[in-house]
C-alpha cells in the first residue's frame, strides 16, 4: 500500500474512534444525568445542621440520626421550581409528645444549654397550611409553632414559642411570640403565655363565637409569603429579630434570668382577659429561667387539636380530627404544614458584635 493511501486511512480511522468515544461520552452523561434526576434530596442535604438535631413526627415516628433521613407525609422535601424546602406536616391528631396534647413533626436539638450560656437558632419559612377547622373562641386555633426554646428541668416551660395563626376565610395571618412563665413554687396548673405581636395580631384576639372571625389583620402574613426569625440568646437575655420582605423589620428583648411577672400585680391585663375563666393566674420565680437547661426546636408543632373548648377556652381548639384518621385529616385540611428554605444553629453572639 502506498505510504499516502495509508496516511488517509489511518486518519479515516482516527476520526471515527473520535466519533465513538465522543458518542460514549456522550450517552454516559445522558445517564449520569438521569441518575442524578431521580436521587432522592434529603432533608439534611437542604439544611446541613440536621446532624444536631432528633425528630418526632406526627404519627408517632422518631429518628434519632437525620442524615439520609426522611419520612413521607410528614418531613421531606420538595421544589418549588426554584429552591429545595424541607417539609414538616402533621395532622390536627396523631401521636404526641410526654408533654403535650398537640402533634408536632419538629426538630429537637440533641444538645442542651442553659439560659446563661444561650444559643442563637434561624430559620427562614413559609406555612403553607393550617388547620381550618377549630373554634374561633379558642385562642390556640388555626395556628402552628415553627420555632421555640423548651425547658428541660422543672416544670419544663417554653420561654419562647413563635406562632403562625390565620382564621378561615382571612387570606392573611398573625405572626406572634409567646412567653410562658416559669411557674413559682412546685404547682404549675397556674401558668399562662404572654403574648407578643410581630405582624397582625397577638394571641388573644379572638372571634366572637364559634364560627365568627374578627376583622382581618392589615399588616399580617399570608400562607406561603417567607419570613425569617432569629433567636439569640446570650448571656441571659434573649434577642429576637423577624425580617419579610415588605413588612418592617422587627426586634424585641427578653430577661430570661429575671421575671417581670413575680407578682400578682405585674400580670398583664392581656392574662386576665383571656385565662381569667380558665383559672390561670399564676406568678414567676423571681429568677425566671435561670440555671434551667433549655434547647431548641424547630418545625411544625400544631396548636390545634380536638378536646372540647368548654374544658378549656384558650387552648382545646374543638377541631375535626377524624377519629385519629391521618388520611382523612389531610384530605379535609385539618393539619399544619410548614416549609423551612434554611436555618442556623450555633452560640449565642453578643448583639452588640453581630
Amino acid at each position: 500500500m502506498k505510504p499516502q493511501l495509508i496516511k488517509s486511512t489511518l486518519l479515516i480511522l482516527s476520526i471515527l474512534c473520535l466519533v465513538v468515544l465522543t458518542s460514549s461520552c456522550r450517552d454516559t452523561n445522558k445517564k449520569t444525568e438521569n441518575v442524578n434526576a431521580n436521587a432522592t434530596v434529603y432533608p439534611s442535604d437542604v439544611i446541613p445542621f440536621m446532624d444536631q438535631w432528633r425528630i418526632l413526627c406526627g404519627d408517632g415516628t422518631k429518628f434519632e440520626e437525620l442524615a439520609n433521613i426522611e419520612h413521607r407525609d410528614y418531613f421531606y422535601v420538595t421544589n418549588d421550581g426554584n429552591t429545595d424546602w424541607v417539609i414538616y406536616k402533621t395532622p390536627n391528631s396523631g401521636i404526641t409528645s410526654r408533654t403535650s396534647s398537640n402533634t408536632r413533626t419538629e426538630l429537637g436539638q440533641k444538645e442542651h444549654w442553659t439560659t446563661e450560656i444561650g444559643g442563637k437558632l434561624t430559620g427562614s419559612l413559609k406555612v403553607m397550611h393550617v388547620s381550618t377547622s377549630g373554634d374561633a373562641r379558642v385562642a390556640a386555633s388555626y395556628s402552628v409553632v415553627v420555632g421555640q426554646i423548651h425547658g428541660n428541668e422543672g416544670h419544663e416551660n417554653e420561654p419562647l414559642k413563635i406562632f403562625y395563626k390565620k382564621f378561615p376565610g382571612h387570606t392573611k395571618g398573625s405572626v406572634f411570640w409567646n412567653y410562658e412563665i416559669n411557674t413559682a413554687g412546685d404547682d404549675n396548673s397556674g401558668r399562662w403565655d404572654y403574648s407578643t405581636p410581630v405582624w397582625g395580631y397577638d394571641m388573644s384576639v379572638v372571634g366572637s363565637s364559634p364560627t365568627t372571625s374578627p376583622e382581618e389583620p392589615k399588616d399580617g402574613i399570608a400562607l406561603g409569603e417567607e419570613f425569617s426569625y432569629e433567636i439569640n440568646v446570650y448571656k441571659g437575655i434573649m434577642y429576637l429579630t423577624f425580617k419579610s420582605e415588605g413588612h418592617e423589620t422587627k426586634t424585641f428583648t427578653k430577661n430570661l434570668l429575671k421575671s417581670d411577672f413575680a407578682k400578682k400585680e405585674d400580670i398583664p391585663q392581656q392574662i386576665w382577659t383571656l385565662y381569667a375563666v380558665i383559672g390561670r393566674d399564676g406568678v414567676e420565680r423571681e429568677q425566671a429561667y435561670a440555671g434551667e437547661l433549655q434547647n431548641f426546636k424547630q418545625g411544625a408543632y400544631n396548636q390545634t387539636n380536638g378536646k372540647n373548648p368548654e374544658d378549656n377556652i384558650v387552648w382545646s381548639t374543638g377541631s375535626e380530627t377524624y377519629n385519629g384518621d391521618i388520611e382523612k385529616q389531610y384530605a379535609n385540611g385539618c393539619y399544619a404544614e410548614v416549609w423551612f428554605k434554611n436555618g442556623t444553629l450555633g452560640a449565642g453572639i453578643d448583639p452588640n458584635q453581630e
